[in-house]
């Protein structure tokens, strides 16, 4: 009924999963500033140190081992590993193709062996032969428990060994989920130690110079929180958690939309179609002189990139570009869908302010401007694209009629 009035449907992620993480990595960010722990490994840590929290709230107090969402049994007797072991067998034999066809594109793409990414091909490759390993009990055990263990991987090793026919539909749907996982792991990874470094090698006396020193910094600290939990996102993608991937968007559109906000397709880039940072300064050139126009200015950045940050950290152990992995409803999409968007394309607005340019060009201004509100439609398109994909999920139509109703209500 129209007049019904709708109540917030529930979160697939606690609150006091996020908050966990967040107790983590606060800790070892004091840790690793007292001893001036700066280096890559420390910055691994404190993805770990802000994982590792994460995990055991989900296990211990909200449990969601024992959601029906798992796919998992742990009611019944579990199979037999001799009743098991042939869907295991195909599993296994899909999940190293699948991960020997990362490998290649690793291999054979330039752009992963250069700059930050080197960093992320050595850990992967430490990395490979333990996961390898440790695939082998997993999925053995999994597989006597889950109800239904025929999935993508089942399928692809089904057809590769010629056991069965060619399941279209699962093995792209399996492809998709691992193309997002290898894609953006690769990129998390390569980014983990620079922000970390930064954050924690900076002196105080440095941070504190000035209200544009303080922004910069706490803008930077955002964005290793950020960074940190969008990486156990995508290293913890396991049905035990809860966290596994329920689908991959089918829909090329989300993946161009997507992309090309990344590299090494990125538009938005230095001299890229996108880039509208063209004889442009700062805010704090712009705003200099002005000190408490610069401390409010510098203020609302840093709000900004908060709610960035916080609209990761509702994730939970559940972050991921490109698939559904369970609907939130909590954190800063209580207010809005797309917090995220919403708050780095208004940041971006407010730090570059592309309509002021040094050369004082009309032209360039305009230029500047018309392409940055090309970017902020790039990000628009996203948005639409992710609500095709997740419409498909009941949970996500009941969240979007709450929160149509929510807002209607607010501008009456």
């Amino acid at each position: 009924m129209s007049g019904e009035r709708l109540t917030r449907p529930k979160s697939a992620v606690s609150t006091g999963v996020g908050l966990s993480g967040l107790a983590g990595l606060f800790l070892w960010f004091a840790i690793a500033r007292q001893y001036g722990l700066s280096g890559p490994f420390a910055a691994l840590t404190n993805v770990a140190a802000c994982g590792i929290p994460m995990v055991l709230w989900s296990l211990l107090v909200d449990r969601v081992h024992r959601n029906p969402s798992t796919g998992i049994d742990w009611d019944s007797p579990a199979r037999s590993l001799a009743q098991s072991l042939d869907t295991s067998l195909s599993k296994l034999a899909g999940l190293w193709a699948t991960w020997a066809l990362i490998a290649c594109i690793y291999a054979i793409s330039r752009f992963y062996w250069t700059g930050n990414y080197l960093f992320a091909m050595k850990l992967l490759i430490v990395a490979a032969p333990v996961l390898f390993v440790l695939s082998v009990p997993y999925i053995l055990w999994i597989d006597t428990r889950l109800k239904h263990p025929h999935d993508g991987a089942w399928a692809l090793g089904q057809w590769l060994m010629g056991s069965g026919p060619f399941d279209r539909a699962a093995i792209a749907d399996h492809l998709r989920s691992w193309a997002v996982k290898g894609f953006y792991l690769a990129f998390m990874l390569s980014i983990v130690p620079g922000g970390f470094g930064e954050v924690v090698a900076r002196p105080w006396a440095e941070i504190v110079s000035s209200p544009v020193a303080i922004t910069n910094y706490l803008i930077s600290f955002m964005f290793v929180i950020d960074v940190a939990m969008a990486t156990v996102g995508y290293v913890l993608t396991m049905k035990p958690l809860d966290a596994h991937i329920r689908s991959a968007t089918p829909y090329a559109e989300g993946w161009v939309a997507a992309l090309i906000c990344y590299p090494p397709f990125i538009l938005m880039g230095n001299n890229g179609p996108l880039d509208y940072h063209q004889g442009t300064m700062d805010w704090s050139h712009w705003l200099g002189g002005q000190s408490v126009l610069l401390g409010i200015w510098g203020g609302v950045l840093v709000l900004l990139t908060a709610i960035y940050a916080w609209a990761t950290v509702a994730f939970g152990l559940r972050f991921s570009n490109l698939t559904h992995r369970g609907i939130l409803t909590h954190g800063p999409y209580a207010w809005v869908r797309h917090p995220a968007y919403l708050s780095k394309n208004a940041f971006w607005w407010l730090s570059t302010l592309p309509f002021l340019v040094t050369s004082g060009s009309t032209i360039e201004a305009a230029r500047n401007t018309a392409i940055m509100a090309i970017v902020s439609g790039v990000y628009y398109w996203r948005a639409k694209t992710e609500e095709k994909h997740l419409g498909n999920d009941a949970a996500y139509r009941d969240y979007s009629r709450w929160m149509r109703q929510r807002w209607s209500k607010r501008v009456r």
